[in-house]
């Protein structure tokens, strides 16, 4: 009678190892399904994040070609203006002629130059007929060199500068202060002295103009996460 209990015990032994391999094989199927699942998940949320950000730039950059084509347009309108900002003609070869475009970077330079900041206020005080008795300033242009690299907000920066005229009279020194104000780069007296009679007058100013750097246009990548 033992063997037919041995028989069934075997079988009994089979069926539970049977059943745990099933019930094995059925956690691993599950983990694998959940660890698959949410990386499906994961990568899902990921391309999702990707897509609209893709499309977020593409709207961007739809925005952008409008607004490129109309800034061309307003700045050849801007350009061809004639008479031009100051009243001058766009072809013409006078002070105050000239296009738009070039009168605006006349009056702001985008990079440093003293010795053409002196040659100019020399050409003003010499066709004015002044007797020019010094123009004198600190070409810093080393520094300035390192200090006006290109960023997208630049600021205007100041650059000092002082000269002196002699035996003039009184209505020559009105007559030249109102070409300063009125000259096409900005001229800002930080101090005037003046000294003699009404018919010969030497005078001596200290001034500030400007230079701005050009604006830079960065274009950067973004990580997705």
């Amino acid at each position: 009678m033992a063997a037919p209990e041995s028989i069934k015990r075997g079988a009994i032994d089979k069926a539970n190892t049977q059943t745990l391999g099933f019930v094995a094989a059925a956690a691993f199927i599950s983990v694998f399904c959940l660890v698959a699942s949410q990386t499906l998940w994961s990568s899902n949320l990921y391309l999702s994040k990707v897509i609209g950000l893709k499309q977020k730039a593409h709207t961007q950059l739809q925005a952008n070609i409008k607004a490129t084509n109309s800034l061309a347009d307003a700045y050849q309108k801007f350009s061809t203006q004639d008479p031009n900002v100051i009243g001058g003609k766009v072809n013409g070869t006078g002070d105050h002629d000239g296009d738009n475009a070039r009168l605006v970077l006349d009056a702001l330079p985008s990079t440093y130059d003293f010795p053409a900041l002196t040659s100019t206020m020399e050409n003003i005080l010499t066709n004015k007929n002044f007797k020019v008795t010094g123009i004198s300033g600190t070409d810093d242009e080393v520094a300035q060199q390192a200090a006006s690299a290109a960023s997208p907000a630049p600021q205007p920066v100041p650059i000092a500068f002082s000269f002196g005229v002699g035996s003039a009279g009184y209505t020559a020194i009105q007559d030249l202060i109102a070409t300063l104000q009125s000259s096409i780069r900005p001229i800002q007296i930080d101090s005037l002295s003046l000294s003699g009679g009404s018919d010969s007058m030497d005078m001596n100013i200290s001034a500030h103009t400007y230079y701005q750097p050009p604006k830079a246009i960065n274009i950067t990548t973004k990580a997705v996460k």
